[in-house]
């Protein structure tokens, strides 16, 4: 089996108008529960063996030559069949970027779809050809530029030539706390209670919970304690000498011990375990 090939870039240091935040290739993809979504527009293509993701109380097969595009904060879960003779092979890309809204509303992809190949387009090329190429560098970050533009040429062949089907709405309630969720992405390292969301919405407690659970089916404090694992899950990977007591204290927690506990009760294995794995 091929080897497990994975690179990511901190959107911090990326103000490009659109960028990579993680690209790579599974020989045997891992089964994924986000009831809240992934923060980052995903692209998720099958190179071999076939997938299950479920979305919009839906579920769909990916098989090879087949891919989705979902956009950030819809809710899904995909997985393989265990009992299949041939592991799911997967390419990944999640991207984002201050233009990339206005980019696929120019291309009416903003919205999760499928997309098949056709004669005209290959999926797996335009993934090799990126991985390839950071590959070929010690250093990855210093072709920022150059993989965002070619993210762009992916994007732009897909709208031309690749083969739309099962449009999937994006949540209409989404849009009523995009703002919050913004900021939210740029704050939640800091000492943030429901008291001040709620304020910076300009809504009472009440009702921002009940906006959150009826778009992501999870708390506005459980949403903000999401964002703050997922920056900690990018920390240990991409700075295996940073202690778990900085990673803590970097993207909100107060103490390595509830960051740990919190930790596994989301991930179901330590930071030091989920560390070791990604090595």
């Amino acid at each position: 089996m091929a080897e497990k090939k994975r690179f990511t870039f901190s959107v911090s240091e990326n103000p490009l108008p659109l960028y990579i935040e993680s690209i790579g290739y599974n020989p045997y993809e891992l089964d994924f529960n986000r009831p809240e979504g992934y923060p980052y527009y995903h692209w998720l293509q099958t190179m071999k063996g076939e997938g299950i993701i479920e979305l919009a109380n839906q579920s769909f097969s990916i098989p090879p030559g087949k891919g989705i595009l979902l956009t950030p904060y819809t809710p899904h879960k995909y997985y393989s069949d265990h009992d299949a003779n041939v592991h799911w092979e997967t390419y990944y890309i999640t991207f984002t970027g201050a233009a990339i809204a206005p980019i696929l509303n120019a291309l009416d992809m903003n919205y999760s779809a499928f997309y098949e190949e056709n004669k005209n387009i290959s999926f797996n090329r335009h993934m090799e050809k990126i991985i390839s190429k950071l590959e070929e560098y010690q250093d990855p970050h210093h072709l920022a530029h150059e993989i965002s533009a070619d993210l762009y040429q992916f994007l732009m062949h897909l709208k031309k030539y690749g083969q739309m089907n099962n449009k999937l709405s994006v949540l209409q309630s989404f849009e009523k706390i995009r703002g919050i969720v913004e900021w939210l992405e740029q704050v939640y390292p800091q000492d943030i209670g429901l008291l001040e969301m709620s304020e910076k919405a300009q809504v009472s407690s009440q009702h921002l919970n009940t906006m959150f659970h009826d778009t992501f089916g999870i708390s506005p404090y459980s949403f903000l304690v999401q964002l703050r694992i997922r920056e900690a899950k990018r920390i240990l990977i991409t700075i295996p000498d940073l202690s778990l007591k900085e990673i803590a204290k970097q993207v909100g927690f107060n103490g390595v011990s509830h960051f740990v506990t919190t930790f596994k009760k989301r991930e179901g294995i330590t930071p030091s375990t989920y560390r070791n794995l990604h090595q």
